[in-house]
């Protein structure tokens, strides 16, 4: 048996080794170096392009319950990306560029994947999974649209901005995670009122760079906004979001901030690190203005700007069933963002549903449909539900799930909830035949 995966980002490798370790031989293509995305800068497989970070891994987060999943589930990338993790408290944040390296050295040597670098311009004929991401090219996108019958939508993602640790200032920068939870693994810059008033009016009247004429109606997806996008909705948005001082003390002096910076480890030799929160589309030298405005980042030395770019994902609820096979084409699943399920964790979790599917259905089996009580069954039953009207890409997150009734004096204790609805999910997958 035989079958094609259009991609080789995080949804399309998983779903490669889903299907190869089942027997399945799979012909895995990949544009890149062939033709480039504007965002990714290498040609391996599986590049990490935005932010380093898979989120948080406690099973009472929403993200840290769809990586336990995806490991009850047989997923292969989760296994890599622990083996490549770099400290980040809670969460599992990776040294990128080794993770990726490795995901390539896999595939290559994987006896059942055969590694083709070449634009697809068709949807094949044959039993085919596409996983070619949110920056599909025009051409696929384009055979993609006449298939659906249905317009794409498309919103925009912002890369942060990354700099070398060896640069901050020390003097002014901290160590710290907030409220001290795992552990100090952030480096955080704080700033007080007249700094961050200062930073503020940098960013407001910083130029950005200009949209082209069909990028100006440009839908933004709510949790990766532009960090000058979220400032145009007032002072003190920032200081309840990416900048929030709240539980990060610097214990040499136990000043309360007005507001805090914080950057995350993006390798694993603890060179360089990503801000975050910090996506951005300012022009470079106003980015460069505005970070060297923060205390601490006065002599940073910026080894990546940020940038934006266009993200590409079907009309899913017109398009799929729950199990990412389409509705009018049995041998034809989508896996990853081009779905609208958005994030790292959630492409490598759609592509390892993917990847089982096919295999299922290849081998005449019933396909795996997860229950909703789960946290990938939730977020695949939510992309293909027909009632969306204006359909958005949306992350795991609990408000996909059935709820749990709690006694009245527990109703507001989200943890326990979130507890419940983890171990419910578990005790489901576990009887799961894979």
């Amino acid at each position: 048996m035989e079958t094609t995966v259009i991609g080789a980002g995080l949804a399309g490798c998983e779903a490669a080794l889903q299907l190869a370790k089942r027997g399945i031989k799979v012909n895995l293509y990949e544009m890149r170096p062939e033709k480039t995305t504007g965002a990714h800068k290498s040609d391996r497989c599986a590049e990490f392009v935005c932010s380093n970070s898979l989120g948080s891994s406690d099973i009472t987060n929403a993200s840290g319950l769809l990586k336990h999943e995806m490991e009850i589930l047989g997923g292969e990338l989760i296994k890599v990306a622990k083996s490549c993790a770099v400290p980040a408290g809670s969460a599992l944040a990776i040294d990128r560029e080794g993770f990726s390296a490795k995901i390539t050295q896999i595939i290559e040597e994987n006896p059942n994947i055969n590694l083709i670098r070449k634009e697809i311009q068709e949807i094949p004929k044959t039993p085919v999974i596409i996983a070619s991401g949110p920056l599909t090219s025009d051409i696929l996108a384009e055979k993609i649209k006449e298939f659906t019958k249905n317009e794409h939508l498309h919103f925009f993602d912002a890369i942060a901005p990354i700099v070398e640790k060896e640069s901050i200032d020390f003097d002014k920068a901290f160590y710290a995670s907030r409220y001290d939870k795992g552990e100090a693994s952030y480096i955080n810059c704080p700033m007080t009122k007249a700094e961050y008033e200062r930073f503020y009016e940098i960013l407001i009247n910083a130029p950005k760079i200009e949209l082209k004429d069909f990028e100006r109606n440009a839908k933004f997806f709510e949790s990766c906004l532009p960090i000058e996008v979220l400032a145009s909705r007032g002072v003190d948005t920032l200081r309840f979001g990416p900048m929030k001082p709240v539980g990060l003390i610097d214990k040499r002096t136990g000043a309360e901030n007005y507001a805090v910076v914080q950057l995350r480890q993006d390798n694993s030799a603890k060179t360089l690190y990503n801000l975050v929160g910090f996506q951005t589309n300012l022009k470079w030298g106003s980015q460069k203005e505005l970070l060297q405005s923060i205390p601490g980042l006065e002599n940073a030395n910026i080894v990546r700007y940020g940038v934006m770019h266009r993200n590409t994902f079907i009309n899913s609820p017109k398009i799929l069933k729950p199990t990412l096979q389409t509705k009018t084409r049995a041998d034809l699943f989508f896996a990853g963002q081009i779905t609208g399920t958005e994030g790292y964790t959630e492409s490598i979790a759609t592509g390892l549903l993917a990847g089982i599917n096919m295999a299922k259905y290849l081998t005449g089996e019933k396909l795996l449909e997860l229950p909703k009580e789960s946290m990938l069954g939730a977020l695949t039953h939510y992309i293909s539900d027909e009632a969306h009207e204006k359909f958005q890409p949306i992350n795991s997150n609990w408000g996909i799930m059935p709820a749990v009734e709690l006694p009245k004096k527990e109703r507001k204790n989200k943890k326990l909830k979130a507890q419940i609805m983890a171990e419910r999910s578990r005790e489901l997958l576990s009887n799961y035949s894979i």
